[in-house]
C-alpha cells in the first residue's frame, strides 16, 4: 500500500509585483475572488480532497496570512454578541483544527523549488501535495482530491495538466505523453517554455502536483536554473529520470490569478456560480456591455 497523501505546501512567500500599489501592504494571497481570499479557495480545495495538514511557506509581511487562518478571538465574541449566528458558523466551519497549520519561512526569494525545499523538515519522508496559491482550478470535484485518488491506485509523482492554444507553448511548462488523450498518462517529457513550434504537446503544468520526498534530495544541491533561481521544474525533470512521472488531465476551468485578467474572470466566474449573487450580477454586467 502506498503512503497516504496527508500534507499539502502551500508557497506563499511571493511578493506579487504585478498587482502593486493593491499588494504594497496586503499579500497577493489574500486578494478577494468575490468574498475569499485566493489562498482560501485553495486550502478548500485541498481540504476537500482530503489533506489534513496544510503547510505555508511564507515570507516578509504575509502575517496575515496566519492570522486568517488562526482564530479571532474579539471578532467572533462580536459576532455573536450581534446575533450574526450565520457568520460565525462560516467562520468556524473554516478554521482548520489544531495542529492541522504549520508556517515556515523562506527567507531568501530564491524560486518555487526552493521554496519547497524549505518546507522538507515539516513534509518528512512522506509524498505530499504541492499547490500553487495563485492558480485556481474550478470543477465541481476538486483537482487534488482527483489527483489523489489517481495516486492511490497507480503511486508515483503527479502533474496537473491542461490545454492551451498551440501559440502559447511558449509561455509555459509542458509535457509530453505517451497518451495525450487519456486522463492519467505516464510523462516522457518536460520543456520549461519550450521555443515556438518545438513543444511536444499543448499540454501545460497548471499548478497541482503530488511529489515524493526523494524531491527533497534533489533540491537539497541547489541548482539555479531559469532567472538565477531553484526550478521546481529543473528538479522534477532530474527526479524522472529514475521516478515514475504522471500527467493527470485537468477537465474543469484554470483562473492564472497571478495575472489581472485571470483575476477579473475568476471573481465574475465565481459569482456567477453563486445562486445569491448570479442574478443581480448578470444584471450588472448587461449594463456594462
Amino acid at each position: 500500500m502506498p503512503k497516504p497523501i496527508r500534507k499539502a505546501v502551500f508557497p506563499v512567500a511571493g511578493l506579487g509585483t504585478r498587482f502593486l500599489p493593491a499588494t504594497k501592504a496586503m499579500p497577493k494571497e489574500m486578494l478577494t475572488v468575490v468574498d475569499r481570499p485566493i489562498i482560501q479557495h485553495v486550502v478548500d480545495e485541498a481540504r476537500a480532497g482530503g489533506i489534513e495538514h496544510f503547510i505555508f511557506v511564507t515570507g516578509r509581511n504575509k502575517g496575515v496570512i496566519e492570522d486568517h487562518f488562526d482564530s479571532q478571538f474579539e471578532l467572533e465574541r462580536t459576532l455573536k454578541e450581534r446575533g450574526k449566528a450565520g457568520e460565525l458558523e462560516a467562520l468556524q466551519r473554516d478554521l482548520p483544527k489544531p495542529g492541522q497549520t504549520s508556517f515556515t519561512r523562506q527567507q531568501s526569494p530564491l524560486g518555487l523549488g526552493h521554496a519547497v525545499w524549505c518546507a522538507r523538515e515539516i513534509v518528512g519522508n512522506e509524498p505530499f501535495a504541492l499547490l500553487l496559491p495563485d492558480v485556481l482550478h474550478y470543477a465541481e470535484t476538486p483537482c487534488i482530491g482527483e489527483m489523489i485518488k489517481a495516486y492511490g491506485q497507480r503511486p508515483g509523482n503527479y502533474i496537473a495538466v491542461a490545454p492551451v492554444p498551440a501559440d502559447q507553448t511558449h509561455q509555459y511548462g509542458i509535457v509530453g505523453l505517451e497518451d495525450a488523450n487519456a486522463k492519467t498518462s505516464r510523462i516522457t517529457r518536460m520543456v520549461e517554455k519550450p521555443k515556438s513550434g518545438t513543444a511536444p504537446s499543448n499540454l501545460h503544468i497548471s499548478g497541482r502536483y503530488i511529489l515524493e520526498p526523494e524531491i527533497f534530495r534533489i533540491l537539497d544541491a541547489g541548482e539555479r536554473g531559469a532567472g538565477g533561481e531553484i526550478q521546481i521544474t529543473d528538479a522534477m525533470i532530474r527526479m524522472a529520470e529514475t521516478r515514475p512521472f504522471y500527467a493527470f488531465r485537468f477537465d474543469g476551468t484554470i483562473y492564472d490569478c497571478g495575472s489581472k485578467i485571470g483575476f477579473l474572470a475568476a471573481n465574475v466566474a465565481y459569482a456567477l456560480a453563486r445562486p445569491d449573487l448570479a442574478p443581480a450580477l448578470r444584471g450588472e454586467l448587461k449594463k456594462l456591455l
